[in-house]
């Protein structure tokens, strides 16, 4: 009987240590680190610098979590594993929402990464041969976006109306016969091998070595500008303290002097 009650109570202490060591659910103790997904740069090192040299003083604990692409961040806030992100941009959110069916909340807009038209083979847009090959994000808010910068700049127009996730059918003339290759963003910065132009987000151009404000043949300007990253996180968090403490260390002077001084012009603070 003894020894039957002894496994009994091991059984239910394993079976509690796995549930605590399962639970994938971010904490919304006011006192608990706020636990927020990023891109490595330049999401994540403009978080580092708030977590070593400011968060502390403000009475705030973060834990960055990183991850390579575009999907998991919105996808582990999703599933409350972490409370927020800051990675993404409101029409990127937008397509996710509608895929997904989840709805998100833009906090508020802390930079804007500028996307860029990039070549190894071509020194000016006006250079640009027929037929030119054009490697340009496979996400669709990123895919229109990047053929708003290519008919802001005259290798093509849209149709009138055209949304900001525009797709190949919504170009209304493309005198240069662009051939498109739709990549994951990540992988544009290899393209450049393979392609005449492409166009790469700000934040894996700033990885692969590359300055939109000094090597893109053309780049985004920030007046006017829909598509700055931001802090996003679940309805039900968007007045979580921690969330709003995290929000005012983004979008404050000192935050704004360390993307000035690293960024030197390749990441733009939002207004």
């Amino acid at each position: 009987m003894l020894r039957k009650l002894t496994i009994a109570l091991a059984s239910v202490g394993l079976l509690a240590g796995l549930t605590a060591c399962g639970s994938s659910e971010a904490s919304n103790d006011a006192d608990a680190p706020l636990k927020v997904a990023v891109n490595p740069v330049p999401h994540g090192d403009i978080l580092k610098y708030v977590k070593d040299s400011l968060a502390s003083k403000a009475g705030l604990k973060l834990d960055i979590v990183t991850f390579d692409d575009y999907q998991q961040p919105n996808t582990v806030l999703k599933e409350k594993q972490v409370t927020a992100n800051y990675f993404q941009h409101v029409p990127f959110m937008q397509e996710f929402e509608k895929k997904s069916g989840t709805k998100l909340t833009f906090v508020a807009p802390v930079h804007l990464e500028p996307l860029g038209v990039y070549s190894k083979k071509v020194k000016t847009l006006q250079s640009v041969p027929q037929g030119a090959s054009v490697a340009v994000p496979n996400d669709p808010a990123n895919q229109g976006r990047s053929l708003k910068l290519l008919a802001d700049n005259g290798l093509l127009t849209l149709k009138p109306g055209a949304p900001t996730s525009a797709t190949e059918k919504d170009i209304a003339t493309n005198p240069k016969g662009l051939k498109f290759k739709p990549l994951k963003a990540a992988q544009l910065p290899r393209s450049l091998e393979d392609v005449d132009l492409s166009v790469i987000n700000g934040n894996y151009a700033i990885e692969a070595g590359l300055a939109p404000n000094k090597d893109a043949l053309a780049a985004e300007k920030a007046e006017g500008n829909p598509y700055a990253n931001g802090v996003v996180t679940l309805p039900g968090n968007a007045d979580d303290p921690r969330v709003r403490k995290l929000v005012q260390l983004l979008r404050g002077p000192e935050v704004k002097k360390f993307v000035q001084d690293k960024y030197k012009g390749s990441v733009l603070i939002a207004s």
